[in-house]
């Protein structure tokens, strides 16, 4: 039993390298707020789209449904080797764009941006699509009634509704991406798992790894818990409408 104390918690090499994991871990954080705001604008945007009536935009449509249908459907490592061993070999893109480097942050920080926007982006939307179609469909047709456009009664009436309706299954998805943040080492981004990764193969010793994971479980456990509440009171609501109905 010592032997496995000693192998993955040794507080010796934890404090030794607290602070290296600690720096790859706010690289897990930043990689999550930047993909997180990018994800959730791509999500709505997919949607809308998805919602758009009327035969002319059923192409439009189709293409959205098969995006979001695919790209939840491959992995996630696949996608970001896709776009680190390929995007920086397409010469006829601009170097700058192919090779990012901006803020400061190196281009696997970008091409692990743009794989988990992707891959987020197409989750989200289903979120989305959910709230949207748990609004009641009266609530589009009073707007239209009113003399509002489409776009104006979705803006300003549906998607204001739908939002309320999911901040936990929205809250589950982020928990997912931040978790997901560590698959940024296979492209070379010196997050928390990969600096734990090169501390394993330097020590042997798998304490490194267990602080990561201890990271991030100062994270999502409560947010786990605050998904709960949600759900809870959400049920809630569900709970006292059907009472307020049958009375």
């Amino acid at each position: 039993m010592s032997e496995f104390f000693h192998q993955y918690f040794d507080f010796t090499i934890m404090g030794d390298h607290f602070s290296e994991v600690l720096e790859g871990f706010f690289k897990n954080l930043l990689l999550f707020a930047v993909v997180v705001i990018l994800a959730l604008f791509w999500g709505l945007v997919l949607a809308l789209i998805r919602q758009l009536p009327g035969k002319k935009f059923a192409p439009l449509r189709f293409l959205t449904i098969a995006y979001i249908d695919v790209l939840r459907a491959i992995p996630i490592l696949i996608i970001l080797l896709l776009i680190s061993g390929g995007i920086p070999y397409l010469e006829f893109i601009p170097k700058d764009i192919r090779i990012p480097n901006w803020f400061g942050q190196p281009d696997p920080f970008w091409y692990s941006v743009l794989g988990l926007t992707m891959v987020y982006g197409a989750y989200m939307a289903e979120v989305y699509r959910a709230g949207i179609e748990a609004v009641p469909p009266g609530q589009a047709e009073a707007a239209r009634s009113l003399g509002m456009s489409y776009g104006k009664a979705m803006r300003h009436v549906v998607v204001p509704q739908a939002v309320t309706k999911i901040p936990a299954p929205m809250l589950n998805e982020m928990i997912s991406l931040l978790k997901d943040t560590t698959l940024a080492s296979v492209v070379a981004l010196s997050e928390s798992v990969l600096v734990s990764r090169e501390i394993l193969a330097e020590t042997f010793n798998s304490s490194a790894v267990i602080l990561a994971g201890l990271m991030f479980l100062a994270i999502t456990l409560p947010a786990a818990r605050l998904v709960d509440v949600l759900i809870k009171r959400n049920q809630g609501k569900i709970t006292r409408g059907a009472h307020i109905e049958v009375a």
